[in-house]
């Protein structure tokens, strides 16, 4: 198995212009991995977000903008990224979408294809693009975020729970046919994350709002933020998980155990 050491990586970060993604991005860059890649939706955003990367840590950093759900242009960005790397060593998906909960017998029937859809279906289309270079090179690491709606049922968070669900089996099936080729594919799972464009918005509307302040009560060790979880992601990439894989780690703070 080819287990590279952080500075021998290059990392491709996936929702790495914010929150999570870019607190992951930072960790990284502070554990000596001297290339990263960054994508987002919105050009201007993820290229900024490189450019402080670079200047803070005098490393080559640099910016792809895409919708991780549309398939062409996600597969145009990951080839982009490759060439840019020189190959992936570190794939983070760290992809978020607009789903709101919400109780669902209230969800308009023509909405839930696309929240499953914007919230599976990128972690997915971007793992099988990235595992060939990877099983070229000898190996790598995945890491897939996506949250403790996977683990615990939560009334409001059915569709959410669906597709979060979907993305840990998808990472443990994964694990078991990639390890043979040196890959490994773990998923973290958070539960609210303070201090990210996500949080704020859900803490403000309605029923999520009561479902995220009741959450909040039960982080009796503190609500997450984002670097609380970009230090297990960094981990999780790193040499000393090297035969960690298959794996769904919670970080929440104390509001469930799964």
């Amino acid at each position: 198995m080819n287990v590279k050491s952080y500075a021998e990586s290059t990392a491709f970060i996936i929702g790495g212009s914010t929150g999570i993604g870019l607190a992951t991005a930072y960790r990284l860059a502070e554990s000596g991995v001297p290339r990263i890649a960054l994508a987002g939706r919105t050009a201007a955003r993820v290229r900024s977000a490189a450019e402080t990367l670079s200047t803070t840590y005098g490393i080559p950093a640099e910016g792809f903008a895409f919708d991780a759900t549309d398939l062409a242009a996600t597969r145009a960005g990951v080839a982009a990224a490759e060439e840019f790397l020189g190959g992936v060593d570190i794939m983070v998906s760290s992809v978020t979408d607009a789903a709101t909960p919400e109780l669902l017998v209230d969800q308009p029937v023509e909405g839930l294809e696309g929240d499953l859809r914007g919230l599976l279906i990128p972690p997915v289309t971007l793992t099988r693009l990235i595992l060939p270079g990877m099983y070229a090179r000898g190996g790598g690491s995945i890491v897939l975020v996506a949250s403790d709606a996977a683990k615990t049922a939560t009334p409001g968070e059915t569709v959410i729970g669906a597709a979060m669900a979907g993305i840990v089996m998808f990472a443990r099936t994964v694990a078991m046919e990639a390890k043979r080729q040196g890959v490994r594919v773990n998923a973290v799972t958070p539960s609210l994350v303070a201090g990210t464009p996500t949080s704020e918005r859900l803490i403000q509307e309605g029923f999520s709002a009561k479902l995220f302040a009741a959450a909040t009560k039960q982080a009796a060790l503190g609500v997450t933020v984002p670097d609380d979880v970009a230090a297990l992601i960094a981990y999780l990439a790193g040499p000393d998980a090297a035969r960690l894989t298959g794996q769904a780690i919670s970080v929440n703070g104390g509001i469930s155990a799964a």
